[in-house]
This record gives structure tokens, sequence and C-alpha cells, in this order.
């Protein structure tokens, strides 16, 4: 947080702590821990060297998953983290920042632990427990709190199924997703974080196109629950360590957006520290030409798979876009 403060802070919206710890490879700590949970076995065991080397879990033979036996840890984590991001904003005078709490989504959290059989059976249970979390951390945090839903898994789907059940996949995908935010007391802010995957800094899919995000987006906005705010959708541009393409025409589908309301900001998930820093710039424009406005700027899928020397050479060159 003082690092992205120190570099960051003019532009900054809102501020993560940054996932440290056994947090830094998104959920992986949370898979991991069901290994102690009683109710939970083993079904077949990996270590997370790619997305295919994973433990997957199952539910014990006459025992049954309840949310009030999850502890996913977002609340405790982000208590600790709020005292802390306190003194830093004052610090940098950084008044009109949020404090931004990462959250999973329930499909991905029931995937990644129970495989694709399981997700439907317990989606529903890890969505609950996300939900009592969520209302923790508001009932301290209030409006100082910015959630950012984190949903890998439903882009890589939409991206996966033929282009004519797109429109289709990405609806029903949605529809799903915004369950977690009506949940959600009201009021709670959100922000929702599209995403390819960054697992050892790999994706789990790279789009040849940005037409499934679009229309993700487009039925998110559509469907989305009122009495909680959006106030961003982040699009992935790039792929872990693949740095967003320059064809003009992987981001033509953006014209098929509809128009954002004017308090939801569209982030850009281009900045890439292995790329040229024209190039980003020309990409830049081309999204803001394509879409007729100013969009935000950030890495595909955040700093924490990057080594502290590649983070700080993604913040830098965030920083150079906003002043561009």
């Amino acid at each position: 947080m003082t690092t992205a403060a120190g570099m960051a802070g003019p532009y900054l919206r809102s501020l993560a702590d940054g996932e440290v710890g056994a947090r830094r490879n998104w959920i992986t700590h949370i898979v991991d821990g069901l290994r102690e949970h009683p109710d939970v076995e083993l079904r077949t065991d990996g270590n997370w060297s790619d997305y295919d080397d994973r433990p997957v879990f199952m539910v014990k033979r006459g025992h049954r998953l309840t949310s009030g036996s999850l502890d996913l840890g977002h609340a405790a984590t982000a208590r600790e983290s709020y005292e802390i991001f306190k003194k830093i904003r004052v610090e940098h005078r950084l008044d009109a920042v949020s404090f931004q709490v990462g959250i999973p989504g329930d499909l991905d959290l029931a995937f990644f632990a129970f495989g694709s059989a399981g997700t439907v059976r317990h989606r529903g249970t890890f969505r609950d427990a996300l939900a009592r979390e969520i209302e923790e951390i508001t009932g301290w945090g209030g409006q100082d709190v910015l959630f950012q839903l984190e949903v890998p898994a439903e882009l890589v789907m939409v991206a996966t199924v033929p282009k004519p059940l797109r429109t289709a996949a990405a609806y029903l995908l949605v529809h799903g997703m915004v369950k977690q935010v009506s949940a959600a007391p009201p009021g709670t802010r959100f922000g929702v974080h599209l995403c390819v995957g960054d697992l050892n800094n790999k994706a789990l899919k790279r789009l040849s196109t940005v037409a499934p995000a679009v229309s993700m987006v487009n039925a998110l906005l559509r469907i989305w629950p009122r009495g909680r705010s959006l106030e961003y959708v982040h699009v992935p541009l790039a792929a872990g360590d693949q740095p967003p393409p320059l064809e003009p025409g992987f981001y033509q589908p953006l014209e098929s957006l509809a128009a954002l309301p004017r308090d939801t900001r569209f982030a850009a998930g281009l900045v890439h520290e292995a790329q040229e820093p024209g190039d980003q710039r020309k990409i830049l424009r081309t999204v803001e030409s394509v879409l007729s406005r100013m969009v935000d700027v950030s890495p595909a899928c955040g700093l924490g798979r990057r080594s502290p020397q590649d983070a700080r050479h993604a913040l830098e060159r965030a920083v150079a876009l906003a002043e561009s």
C-alpha cells in the first residue's frame, strides 16, 4: 500500500492491501485450507504448478458442507489491513481514496475447490459464506470500502463457447454472479474485475478478441441489482506474461459496448511492463477512440504474480499512461 500510494497516489481511486503473504496467489490458500476441514476430503491432489495441477475436494460420505463451517478469511484480513490503510491515506493525503477488498466469485471458489462436478452443488454455500463476510466488512467500513468482485472462470467460459452462444452464456453466468451482489447490504459499493486468470503469471485463456468481455459487460449493465453501485468494470486486454495485442481489430468489439452510466468507469487492463511505452499509449488511444470516452488503466490481473521489480515497472507504466 505504501509503494502504490507513493508512486501513484494522485491517480488512485481505491487502494487494495496487496493480498500479501498466503493470499498472494488469490484463492489457492482458501482451497488448500480445505485439507483441514472436517467435512471434506481430497479427491485428487496437486501443487498449483498449473491450472490442472491443483487439489480437488469432495464432501465426506455422511457429512454436509455448510456456509457456517467456512471461514474464508476476508473479513479478518480486511480489518487488519484497513487500520494500516487509514494511516497511509492520512500520510499521503489521499482523502478521496477508498479501501478496496477483493472478493472471489462464488462460482470460482466452488469450481477450483470441488471441480466441475461439485460447482453447482457447493456454489450457494460459498455465496452465503462470502455474503456473511461482506456484511461484516460493511459493518465497520461502510462507504469507505469498495468490493472488487473477481471472476476469471466466468469470462473464460464465455470465451470458450461457440460465438452464436456467447450472449446467452454471458447472461446466464452474469445472472449467477449478481446473486452475490444482491446478497450484500443495500448501498454496498462494487467494482467487477473480469479476468482470464494469472496463476504463476500465466493466463488460463488468452482472448483472441475482446468480444466475450463485451458480452459480459453488456449483461452486467442490464441486470445489475438496484441499490448496489457498480463503480467500474475491469476488462483484461493483456494475459499473464503476454502483453495486449497491437492489432486494432482486437478492440473493435468495444463499439458494441452499451453506454456506461456516468458513474461507472471502464478500466482497461492493458498495463504491461514487457511492452514498449509507445505501444501501450497506442493501445490506450485505440481503446478510448472506440469507446469515445476516457478510461482508467490497470494491469490485466493486479501485481501479485509479478516480481517486486516488475510490479514497480507496471506501476510506473500505469502512471505514465495516466499522465499521457
